[in-house]
């Protein structure tokens, strides 16, 4: 069995660091041309493409924008022939008590995850589809999280939800456009060790996760990459609308 993306464009949301700079390098290094989109990671996006090679280029957006993320497919479109595929990997989550009061803060916190996690992820799909359908078919990854089954602390309430939100989006869109060549594939990390996760681990503390999993070590972003890379190269193709878990065995469903 052999892997190669060489002429094929593959869109990373997210892609500047952790999970999704781990997935650039794995596509990039068998052939992928990368649309490496980032929010505020600008110097370390652009050394990323110019690292990886392959014609890869760096594209800025604010997912919690709805009309930047149209700019952001639009961009991508335009400079590539077409997208082979997506993969929807950026993501906030944000610490929002629930004893906290009932105020614009609260509610600004729920509508941006949702903005970022969820909301974004469909409007790629909605702009991106019509042309990989136009093209024979893609393949679409959305990196949600185990929260998405077993549920998070109370204080991350909006990233489980949105993150169930996705399984939800990924299985409809698998189900509804199969015969139109679209493969769409949920893969689920548990505790990664990634600068989002910082905020938790300062939080609760590295053993309250360690203590967690099967395995004696947290996840790290190069231990999802390669799965990722698989889901895209056709080989899992009758997998479409499934879920792979990475989270050292500590949820088993």
């Amino acid at each position: 069995m052999r892997i190669d993306f060489t002429g094929q464009f593959i869109l990373v949301t997210g892609g500047s660091r952790g999970i999704g700079e781990a997935i650039v390098k794995t596509l990039a290094g068998v052939g992928a041309t990368v649309a490496i989109h980032y929010h505020k990671q600008a110097q370390a996006a652009h050394l990323l493409a110019e690292a990886v090679g392959n014609d890869s280029k760096a594209f800025q957006a604010d997912l919690s924008d709805p009309k930047a993320t149209i700019t952001l497919a639009e961009q991508v479109l335009s400079t590539y022939d077409h997208v082979h595929g997506l993969v929807n990997n950026a993501g906030v989550a944000i610490c929002t008590e629930m004893d906290q009061a009932d105020d614009a803060r609260w509610v600004d916190e729920w509508q941006h995850t949702m903005s970022t996690n969820l909301l974004a992820s469909s409007l790629l799909c909605k702009k991106i589809l019509p042309s990989m359908i136009q093209s024979g078919g893609g393949r679409l990854v959305h990196i949600a999280s185990r929260a998405a089954f077993r549920g998070d602390t109370p204080d991350y309430l909006a990233y489980a939800a949105s993150k169930g939100g996705m399984v939800a989006m990924s299985r409809s869109l698998a189900r509804g456009y199969g015969k139109q060549g679209i493969k769409s594939f949920v893969v689920a990390p548990g505790f990664t060790r990634t600068d989002m996760a910082q905020q938790f681990i300062e939080d609760y503390g590295e053993s309250y996760a360690l203590n967690d999993l099967a395995l004696d070590e947290l996840t790290e972003p190069k231990d999802i990459a390669p799965t990722v890379a698989f889901l895209l190269s056709g080989y899992m193709d009758h997998a479409t609308g499934c879920t792979i878990d990475i989270n050292a065995g500590s949820y088993v469903r």
